[in-house]
């Protein structure tokens, strides 16, 4: 089994508070896992720990079969992280704000602007500054990013949040075809029934454990289970 993300025991730390704290989980390369649980419950941290972007201080994390106890930028290239914030520059055009992403991130510029159409990000909105776009139209250039960089392992942090009805539908497209090219998805999102019609592996974060659970209405996956606080 070609695993992409493999924690044992992983701790991650906010100052002296265990945001992880012993953290097991597997997920195997094409496997769609949702994550969830209550606010608090640790789904964001888990995410922000396989993106690179949270240091895990003790046990094991492996993704890509890079060893982020070692190095936790090693990833960054390779992940997409699409969380509450959108990380883009706000004195940038969208345009710039995606080809800057793709750059940067080693991908192909010539992705950019199929990804902005795909996305509905033509005429006016692609020379706009993202400062001036209104809260959707932000979260849609955040997206058209995440689409150019077609990376090997999605982490979605309630990503349907700030999107209208179309483009709520247009992003599970997206990462049915983002797996259907060979990625990982792993996502954390309170529209339960949206996304467990997604998923093909349910786990649940409560209480500082998380366990395996039935899969969904897709195609059986591998099991798992994962510990989080």
């Amino acid at each position: 089994m070609d695993q992409v993300i493999h924690f044992r025991s992983a701790v991650a730390l906010a100052g002296r508070f265990p945001v992880l704290a012993g953290a097991d989980l597997d997920v195997a390369r094409g496997e769609i896992v949702l994550l969830q649980g209550a606010n608090g419950a640790g789904k964001t941290s888990l995410l922000r720990a396989c993106a690179g972007l949270l240091r895990v201080a003790a046990g094991e994390a492996w993704v890509l079969g890079e060893n982020l106890v070692a190095d936790p930028r090693a990833v960054r290239r390779r992940i997409g992280l699409f969380g509450h914030s959108t990380a883009l520059y706000e004195d940038l055009n969208a345009v710039d704000n995606v080809r800057f992403a793709v750059r940067a991130s080693g991908g192909a510029v010539s992705a950019v602007v199929p990804a902005m159409e795909r996305l509905g990000l033509t005429g006016r909105l692609t020379a706009t500054s993202v400062g001036a776009l209104s809260a959707g139209q932000r979260r849609r250039v955040a997206l058209a990013v995440l689409l150019a960089r077609d990376p090997e392992l999605w982490l979605l942090d309630e990503p349907h949040a700030g999107l209208d009805a179309e483009h709520r539908d247009l992003l599970d497209v997206l990462v049915e075809e983002a797996v259907g090219r060979g990625a990982t998805v792993v996502l954390a999102s309170h529209e339960a029934d949206r996304a467990r019609r997604l998923a093909g592996r349910i786990v649940t974060v409560a209480g500082g454990v998380v366990s395996a659970q039935a899969p969904s209405l897709s195609p059986v996956q591998p099991e798992a289970t994962a510990h989080v606080a």
